[in-house]
């Protein structure tokens, strides 16, 4: 497979993750367990959100069973799929991650899970809870019936941005109160979605997340940015073009 080629399967694998709030865990189990044997897979429903890198971002409780299994082999895998709705789910994408998840004590990382997943502030603060990062070795992208593709970890990688990830927050938290009009546009025009009170809960090089209510929307800016200052601009440029959309 060619540069180009691998550049485009990694953006369409960033696309579908950054579009996920959910995904499923996979474990090597560790010994000492009564029902499971050492080594056996363990699978698990987590909630996921995404670093500027597109690494996956998780908040895990000392107590649960994958945890354990994590404390004692790192290894893991993580599968997000975009199959909701589909009359034949094994047409739609879906892509599994393998690698290799160690906890952080980053507080951006943090605060863009918590921002994803507001939910979870309720026990984000207990002892037993933990953010994990995910280092990406490979992926395994399957986009429907014949389109079957392994990455290395470095074509799904985005190049993170220090300066945006660091005002973030405050870009965010600028257009939810100051700008709520525009990202109801984002929503409504640009990507179809209904009701008001849409809020932003992350932007990263490649575009914005939006979420109202448990429902979910990605923004997608034209070209990748790197700046605080050239994704204010881009947020500009979306919303002028949502307002030249006709209702």
């Amino acid at each position: 497979m060619n540069g180009d080629a691998a550049a485009a399967l990694g953006a369409d694998i960033r696309a579908l993750l950054r579009g996920a709030d959910r995904a499923a865990l996979s474990t090597v189990m560790r010994e000492g367990t009564e029902y499971a044997p050492a080594g056996a897979p363990y699978g698990s429903l987590v909630l996921a959100a995404w670093g500027h890198d597109a690494a996956p971002l998780l908040l895990l409780s000392d107590l649960a069973d994958h945890t354990k299994n994590l404390q004692q082999d790192p290894r893991c895998s993580l599968m997000v799929d975009a199959v909701a709705g589909l009359e034949d789910p094994l047409t739609g994408a879906r892509v599994t991650l393998v690698g290799e998840i160690a906890q952080s004590d980053d507080p951006t990382l943090a605060a863009r899970f918590l921002a994803r997943h507001p939910s979870a502030e309720l026990y984000a603060g207990f002892g037993d809870f933990n953010l994990y990062h995910m280092t990406i070795q490979s992926a395994h992208l399957v986009a429907g019936f014949g389109r079957i593709h392994w990455l290395a970890g470095e074509a799904v990688r985005s190049k993170a941005s220090a300066d945006l990830l660091a005002q973030e927050a405050e870009v965010v938290a600028h257009m939810n109160e100051d700008h709520s009009d525009a990202v109801g546009l984002y929503a409504n025009r640009l990507l179809g979605l209904p009701g008001v009170g849409w809020r932003l809960t992350g932007i990263d090089p490649e575009g914005a997340d939006l979420h109202r209510q448990g429902a979910r929307g990605r923004l997608s800016f034209k070209k990748p940015v790197s700046t605080a200052e050239e994704a204010r601009v881009e947020l500009v440029r979306l919303v002028k073009q949502a307002r030249a959309t006709a209702r």
